[in-house]
């Protein structure tokens, strides 16, 4: 047997950081494999190569086939991979992540266990949809009526700009014909910025499954984070996207939710929210050094922390 037990992994200091990287790709009909440090999509009209560690979140599609390779480049990329449905409408499997350390994790969970936290938390992240507004003091049950009472304002504001009628969110996930031309907008760009938002906090080493404002679901936390943004990117994409000519509404949606997800930094400015929703503002800054690095210690109920990889006696 050969003595090579694979390429070397990538150092850290190597990787592009998330915010760093572009948004999304979504691939569908097409066989992806791998070319040094490139992944290839291959189709009857071609071959395209994507350098592995520029991609936040590579969503394969109906049709796909993957390889080994492709999955181990991207992993060592340390690029998310998520298995999506027709259209991008539904994921069905990810992974992927950057993160070295468990320092947000620890305080993610840490806040979602403690009724204070988990509220102060909640409340800061409607805070970021109220700008100007003070809401230190609202019941969860307050909040989400006046978001209620936004949203319902938003999809109003974009049907009389763009002259699309709006009835009211419906959509059937067993029947996408089913669904006006904006409602399957809005399904698809929500989708796309889903697995975004996922990307980001699987990268930054969060639990998707841990949300403040959602919760018992796999991914509570992509769409609490998620909300932030709906209103910015989403909502108005899916509108100007009824509104238009378009042959293909999935399609087109997609496109433009990766152009304002990189033209407004989206990247950058989810994990910084991220960063300063769990650790506050002065100590999210100061995470920018310590996220990549490895740093695996043992846990003392005294101590706190002992240093690891150390033959430890019994004491006396």
């Amino acid at each position: 047997m050969s003595g090579t037990v694979g390429r070397r992994p990538t150092e850290l200091a190597e990787l592009v950081r998330a915010e760093d990287r572009i948004s999304f790709l979504y691939l569908e009909r097409c066989v992806v494999n791998r070319d040094s440090n490139a992944i290839t999509a291959t189709d009857e009209r071609g071959t395209v190569h994507i350098p592995a560690a520029s991609v936040g979140a590579l969503m394969l599609g109906p049709g796909t086939t993957v390889t080994h390779q492709a999955i181990a480049l991207l992993a060592d990329s340390g690029s998310t991979v998520l298995w999506v449905g027709e259209r991008g409408v539904r994921c069905y499997a990810h992974g992927g992540g950057l993160a070295r350390t468990s320092r947000l994790a620890e305080a993610q969970a840490e806040a979602v266990t403690n009724r204070r936290s988990r509220l102060r938390v909640a409340r800061e992240m409607y805070a970021m949809r109220f700008p100007g507004e003070q809401v230190s003091e609202l019941s969860m049950q307050q909040l989400r009526g006046r978001e209620g009472a936004r949203v319902r304002r938003v999809y109003r504001e974009q049907s009389e700009r763009t002259g699309v009628r709006w009835s009211g969110r419906t959509y059937d996930p067993e029947d996408w014909e089913a669904s006006d031309p904006v409602n399957q907008a809005l399904s698809a760009a929500n989708a796309c910025l889903y697995g975004v938002v996922n990307s980001v906090i699987v990268a930054l080493g969060c639990a998707p499954a841990l949300g403040f404002i959602h919760t018992g679901h796999s991914r509570s936390f992509v769409y609490d984070i998620a909300d932030l943004y709906k209103a910015e990117i989403t909502i108005p994409t899916s509108f100007d996207v009824a509104a238009g000519d378009c042959m293909e509404i999935g399609a087109d949606v997609r496109r433009r939710v990766r152009d304002m997800v990189h033209d407004g930094n989206l990247l950058q400015r989810c994990s910084r929210d991220i960063r300063r929703l769990l650790l506050g503002e002065q100590e999210a800054d100061a995470t920018d050094d310590i996220m990549f690095t490895d740093n695996v210690v043992l846990w003392d109920e005294y101590l706190g922390e002992v240093g690891a990889g150390i033959a430890y006696e019994e004491p006396s």
